[in-house]
C-alpha cells in the first residue's frame, strides 16, 4: 500500500507540473496558479490519498463525497465559496487532463455535471455547517 501512494505521490507531481504549464500557457496570473494548484493539491495529494489510495485519473468520480462531505466538515476554511472556487479548479484541471489525452471526455463530462447538479446543495449544507444556529446538515455532534 505504501509503495502505491509513493506512486501516486510521483504521478500526482507530474500531473500538477503539466497542470501548471497549461495555465502558464494560458497567462494566468501566479496567483491565480497558486490557488488553483493548491485546490487541486489538497483534493489529489490530501483526499484522494487519504485511506485506501485513489489514483486522480481515477478520483474524479468522488468529487461529490469530496465538496459536500469531507471539505465542509474537515475543513475549517470551507465556506459555499470555497466550495464553488475549488470546484472551479477542479474542473480546470480535469479538462486539463482531458485535453492532454489523460482522462476520458465522458468522465470529464460526469464531473461536470455531478458538479453542476449537486453545487447548491453542497453550499447550502455548508452554509448551515457552519451556522451554529443549524441543525447539523450531517447529524454528526
Amino acid at each position: 500500500m505504501m509503495e502505491m501512494y509513493e506512486d501516486y505521490e510521483e504521478e500526482n507531481r507530474e500531473l500538477l507540473d503539466i497542470f501548471r504549464e497549461d495555465m502558464e500557457k494560458k497567462s494566468l496570473s501566479e496567483k491565480t496558479i497558486r490557488k488553483h494548484i493548491n485546490n487541486v493539491s489538497f483534493y489529489i495529494n490530501d483526499f484522494l490519498l487519504y485511506g485506501e489510495p485513489v489514483s486522480a485519473m481515477d478520483g474524479w468520480s468522488s468529487i461529490g463525497y469530496f465538496l459536500g462531505d469531507f471539505f465542509i466538515r474537515k475543513c475549517m476554511w470551507s465556506t459555499p465559496g470555497t466550495i464553488k472556487s475549488t470546484a472551479a479548479s477542479i474542473k480546470k484541471f480535469y479538462k486539463c487532463m482531458c485535453d492532454c489525452g489523460k482522462l476520458e471526455k465522458e468522465a470529464y463530462q460526469d464531473l461536470c455535471a455531478i458538479i453542476k447538479e449537486d453545487m447548491e446543495e453542497w453550499q447550502e449544507e455548508c452554509e448551515m455547517y457552519n451556522d451554529t444556529s443549524q441543525p447539523n446538515p450531517f447529524g454528526i455532534f
